[in-house]
């Protein structure tokens, strides 16, 4: 285990034996031994990929996508370092043989910095993959129908390899398996992130007309298919 759990709210990392960890700016609390820190951007973030020649939504895509990273630090050297942020809850996730987590930038604390992070578009990772569906004009705008509705943006941040990520959350985080006879439907306001192949895709449950006055959850749900787990926090909070 990379990361430590002091309590509901902190974890302990040894940095030399982590080979470096990635964290969200503000999140040290404090360290002992030798570490320094140093700037660190997820690659690509600066803009959206094949959206050139689309003028306004090229543009809105641009800042959303920026939107999506939080200012991180690359913490080096050894010693062990205590993060948390904003006393919210943690949640280790170990990654001792490789995987992958979805889960927006402003619900991720930090990670080992081996593991690749990339941001990648809701609609491509909604569809799964399969022929380009939701990409370019068109998915951009189902994007940004979807970050409207649920309050998160048309991107999330994608981690993949071997390591440990730690996740924050408004309560407890519950692990729901994804894989069984039915989806699991989430309240897209308690929707944390993902682990493994799963597919998410927002739906509709109720018309629009009767969609008015009512709550993320009931209105709107995150139908998630596939192979892996979905990550639900105890509370419709946003970060």
């Amino acid at each position: 285990m990379v990361f430590e759990k002091i309590n509901s709210k902190v974890v302990k990392v040894d940095v030399g034996q982590a080979g470096g960890v990635v964290a969200r700016k503000g999140a040290m609390l404090f360290y002992t031994g030798q570490v320094h820190f140093t700037p660190h951007q997820i690659p690509g973030a600066g803009g959206m990929p094949g959206m050139s020649g689309m003028g306004a939504i090229a543009g809105m895509a641009g800042r959303m996508m920026r939107g999506e990273h939080e200012a991180t630090m690359l913490a080096e050297g050894h010693g062990q370092v205590h993060y948390g942020f904003a006393g919210l809850a943690v949640h280790v996730i170990d990654m001792p043989q490789g995987g992958t987590v979805t889960a927006d930038a402003s619900r991720t604390l930090g990670y080992t910095a081996g593991i690749q992070a990339s941001i990648i578009s809701m609609t491509a990772h909604s569809s799964g993959g399969g022929g380009g569906r939701g990409g370019g004009f068109m998915g951009a705008l189902r994007g940004a129908a979807t970050g409207a509705l649920t309050g998160d943006g048309m991107f999330t941040t994608q981690l993949q390899g071997m390591g440990s990520v730690v996740l924050l959350a408004h309560g407890e985080v519950l692990e729901i398996q994804v894989g069984g006879q039915y989806p699991v439907f989430v309240d897209p306001q308690a929707f944390v992130g993902t682990f493994g192949n799963v597919q998410t895709q927002l739906k509709s449950k109720v018309g629009w007309r009767d969609a008015v006055g009512k709550g993320a959850g009931e209105a709107m749900q995150m139908e998630c298919q596939g192979q892996g787990i979905v990550f639900v926090q105890a509370s419709e909070q946003k970060l």
